[in-house]
């Protein structure tokens, strides 16, 4: 399954990261009060518990052992049994975990126990700890390079609805991200960062797949703006700032938006377009072969006056239908309504400077009209 059942726990994992790690030190779970309040944990809670009793009875003992037999061996003999107790525990967990978000959660776990026997300067753990670190990081490369390989190896086909709306992979990817995201805030782990780097490439790939299995372009781009933007929503979610995954998708939808402009308004104003992009520019006066004359803008400016007001509200609609995130299609609307107003703006600059042209000042649409049609869209979010 592309990006595995797991993720789907993410939805607690902010109330879950605080507990676990920002109340790292606070007393090990009790077994007879747990079970009587018949709650559940995730295995990152016991694993904390199981660790932060260690910790607690470890530098009790290490300390008397320390005092009374002045040799730090008789330690080690006497914790001979815990040791292997726990690590016989962790043995048989830890090849059947899959879950990558409570593997990262455990080695952070770990590395704050690390940091807290630093502290008391207590080194009776630092082999243990060490070896557990160990144990840890190499399964959840294991279980992230699956997530990875099931994006890679996706099949495009059976993934594919025809439907523009976000794709629940992207879902499951992105807030499998933002849960990575929010557990690193503190630590900056180069190499966590260059996993979650391979695994936006991965899901890049695939959505650009599944994107171009739409027939027309314009839902291609469509689709493409409804996964980047809820992609940064649930990004925005995990912290204020989302770091190179967040500015690349803000960047994808930045220009997806540009291209859904330019096809919006090809749909309902194309003649208008494609004369502005042509010939508006030339000078009217020049020594050009064909100058610019009335008889060829007035179909143009006609055109415009009679149904630009219909047009925009069929924009508005097109708008409204195309784009889960309401605010994101009222900010797609503004775009296409602020560009056909510069499109008019040079058709009307060009039409002052050819030889006859106030003739057609009588069917031109004032461009304050236009700003008004603007600001009214503008008043609806």
């Amino acid at each position: 399954m592309v990006i595995c059942v797991a993720t789907l726990r993410t939805v607690w994992i902010d109330s879950m990261f605080y507990i676990v790690l920002q109340e790292i030190d606070q007393p090990a779970l009790i077994p007879h009060i747990a079970e009587a309040s018949s709650l559940k944990y995730p295995y990152e809670v016991l694993f904390r518990s199981l660790h932060k009793l260690l910790m607690d009875t470890a530098t009790s003992e290490y300390l008397f052992c320390d005092e009374f037999f002045g040799e730090e061996s008789i330690f080690y003999e006497i914790f001979a049994g815990p040791f292997a107790v726990i690590d016989e525990h962790f043995n048989s967990i830890l090849p059947n975990c899959y879950d990558a978000i409570g593997l990262m959660l455990m080695i952070r776990i770990v590395h704050q126990h690390q940091l807290i026997m630093s502290r008391r300067r207590i080194p009776c753990l630092d082999s243990y700890l060490d070896k557990v670190n160990i144990s840890l990081w190499p399964r959840f490369k294991m279980v992230f390079d699956m997530h990875l390989s099931s994006l890679r190896n996706a099949n495009v086909k059976l993934l594919w609805e025809d439907d523009s709306h976000p794709h629940y992979v992207m879902r499951r990817y992105a807030e499998f991200t933002a849960s990575l995201i929010h557990i690193n805030v503190e630590y900056g782990d180069g190499q966590l960062e260059l996993n979650m780097e391979r695994l936006r490439m991965a899901v890049d790939e695939l959505l650009m797949k599944l994107a171009k299995m739409f027939s027309k372009p314009k839902l291609q781009i469509v689709f493409l703006i409804n996964n980047c933007d809820m992609t940064i929503a649930v990004l925005k979610e995990a912290g204020p700032e989302g770091g190179k995954i967040q500015q690349h998708f803000e960047e994808m939808l930045k220009s997806n938006t540009g291209l859904f402009v330019e096809e919006l308004l090809m749909e309902h104003f194309s003649d208008l377009i494609k004369f502005v992009k042509t010939r508006a520019s030339e000078d009217p006066n020049g020594s050009n072969e064909r100058p610019i004359s009335v008889s060829e803008v007035e179909p143009i400016v006609k055109d415009f006056g009679s149904r630009w007001k219909g047009a925009i509200e069929l924009m508005h609609k097109d708008v409204i239908t195309s784009f889960s995130n309401f605010l994101c299609g009222m900010e797609i609307l503004r775009a296409a309504l602020t560009q056909l107003l510069l499109y008019y703006t040079r058709l009307s600059d060009c039409i002052k400077r050819i030889n006859g042209g106030a003739a057609l000042n009588k069917d031109l649409v004032s461009i304050s009209s236009i700003m008004y049609e603007i600001r009214k869209y503008s008043r609806t979010f």
